[in-house]
């Protein structure tokens, strides 16, 4: 089973940088896209970005294209999700997700795994 552990989240002022991590302890979601969605208070868990198995293909949505990258690191079994110009409204609570395919996918149900979630709070 895979078990993703999330870090890197905190509190940060508004246009600076954060880098979220997301390690796969167990080393078995190397050949599953993977992604990191959000959640704020009283809204549901929405897409941020996806990265295929090998990297080759990446999808952001449009509240963090062009801020935001995802990258990850196979060797190290590790997902990033760099944060630049961060923004108020970024602020949720971000999980990392394995999905059950190796394609960059944005839906939700589309993933099987989730780690517990980190912290992402930008002040004004």
């Amino acid at each position: 089973q895979v078990q993703l552990r999330e870090s890197g989240g905190g509190m940060v002022q508004a246009a600076n940088s954060l880098r979220l991590s997301c390690v796969d302890a167990r080393r078995t979601a190397s050949n599953n896209g993977m992604g990191w969605f959000r959640q704020a208070p009283g809204k549901e868990r929405e897409f941020v970005a996806a990265i295929s198995w090998n990297g080759g293909t990446i999808t952001y949505s449009d509240a963090v294209k062009g801020r935001f990258t995802i990258s990850r690191d196979r060797v190290a079994n590790t997902l990033y999700l760099q944060m630049n110009n961060v923004k108020p409204e970024d602020t949720a609570v971000y999980y990392c997700g394995a999905s059950r395919t190796a394609a960059a996918t944005t839906a939700l149900n589309t993933y099987r795994y989730w780690g517990q979630g980190t912290q992402v709070t930008v002040l004004s």
